[in-house]
C-alpha cells in the first residue's frame, strides 16, 4: 500500500500518520497525550519514543540505514527467528525479520493508548533462509508505557525452534555514569569468550567498559539508571529467558551507521532467548509471545 491508502485506511489524524522517509522507506508515526513513537514498516524497527514533556529514550544515530546489507544500529531492531549468529552457517546475524518488510494488519487508538499492529509472513524468500511456516506478529503501543509484543505462531506441520530478541539501543548521557540494576544474583557469560553461564553477577552492573554479557533472568523487571541525564529506565519483559547487556566500547569496530564516539550516548539491555541450547520450541499451531515495556522515570 502506498502511505497515502496506508492513511485512509488505518490513520488518524494526529495519533497515526505514516509517511515515506528519504529512502522511500515507510514510516508509521504514533501519538497521544503521552508520548510519541515512530517504527519503520521495514524491519518492523521502532525508531524512537518520547514520553511528553521528556527526553527521548531511544538512541538513533544521525544517518538510519536500510537494506539487507546495511547496518541498522539504533531505535529497536526486532531479532527473529535467530539471535546474533544462533542461524545456520553463512546467514546474516539477528535474523530475517528485521530485514524484511512488514504488512499493517490493525490500528488501534483511544484516549490512553495508541497501537499499530504490524505482521510478517512465511514465503519462497524466506524459506530460502529458514524452511517453516509461520506468522509473525507485532504490535506497538504507545500509552504509559511503550509496549511491544511479539507474537509467533507456527503455522506449519512440523515443529520448530526460534531464538529471538528485542535489541534496544537506550539513550544516555554517557556510558561510564550508567548503572544497570536487576542482574544481582543471576547467573551470566560473557559472549564474547562462552555461552556458558559460568559465574554468578553480584550487586548492580556499572557501565564503565565495554559489554556483551549475557545474564540468565531470574526475574524480568530491570532499570538503566542515568545521572547524566537525570532518570532511570524501567524495563519489563516475558517470555525471554536472557537479558543481554551490550555496548561496544571505543576498541570494538562498529557499522558505518555508528560514529566513533557513539558508544558513549547508549546502552542496550536486550530481553531475549539466545543460544541454541535455550532456544524455544513451538509445535503446529501453537504460539510464543515476547513482551517488553519500557518507560523513563524522570530523577526528582
Amino acid at each position: 500500500m502506498t502511505c497515502e491508502e496506508l492513511n485512509r485506511r488505518y490513520g488518524a489524524p494526529g495519533r497515526i500518520v505514516f509517511r515515506e522517509n528519504g529512502e522511500g522507506v515507510q514510516i508509521a508515526a504514533l501519538a497521544n497525550q503521552y508520548g510519541t513513537a515512530e517504527i519503520s514498516l521495514y524491519g518492523a524497527q521502532t525508531l524512537s519514543y518520547k514520553p511528553t514533556g521528556n527526553l527521548p529514550v531511544l538512541f538513533a544515530p544521525p544517518t538510519m540505514l536500510f537494506g539487507p546489507d546495511r547496518a541498522d544500529h539504533g531505535g529497536i531492531p526486532v531479532c527473529w527467528p535467530w539471535f546474533g549468529r544462533c542461524g545456520e552457517p553463512g546467514t546474516y546475524g539477528h535474523g530475517f525479520a528485521r530485514r524484511s518488510i512488514w504488512e499493517v494488519r490493525g490500528s488501534e487508538y483511544s484516549e490512553d493508548i495508541t497501537e499499530l499492529t504490524l505482521g510478517l509472513r512465511s514465503s519462497s524468500e524466506t524459506k530460502k533462509l529458514w524452511p517453516y511456516d509461520f506468522d509473525l506478529q507485532l504490535k506497538i503501543s504507545v500509552s504509559m508505557k511503550l509496549n511491544l509484543g511479539l507474537l509467533t505462531t507456527n503455522t506449519g506441520d512440523v515443529p520448530f525452534k526460534i531464538t529471538e530478541g528485542f535489541h534496544p539501543y537506550f539513550l544516555v548521557r554517557e556510558r561510564d555514569l550508567v548503572t544497570v540494576r536487576g542482574v544481582d544474583g543471576c547467573a551470566f557469560c560473557d559472549a564474547r569468550k562462552t555461552d556458558v553461564a559460568d559465574a554468578v553477577w553480584t550487586g548492580d552492573l556499572e557501565f564503565t567498559a565495554p559489554h556483551d554479557h549475557v545474564f540468565a533472568t531470574t526475574k524480568n523487571e530491570f532499570a538503566i539508571l542515568d545521572p547524566g541525564l537525570r532518570r532511570a529506565i524501567a524495563i519489563m519483559s516475558k517470555g525471554n529467558k536472557k537479558l543481554v547487556v551490550w555496548n561496544p566500547g571505543p576498541e570494538e569496530k562498529t557499522d558505518r551507521n555508528l560514529r566513533a564516539d557513539d558508544w558513549r550516548n547508549f546502552v542496550c539491555v536486550e530481553p531475549a532467548t539466545l543460544f541454541r541450547p535455550d532456544a524455544i520450541e513451538v509445535a503446529p499451531g501453537e504460539k510464543h509471545e515476547l513482551l517488553m515495556a519500557v518507560q523513563s522515570v524522570p530523577e526528582k
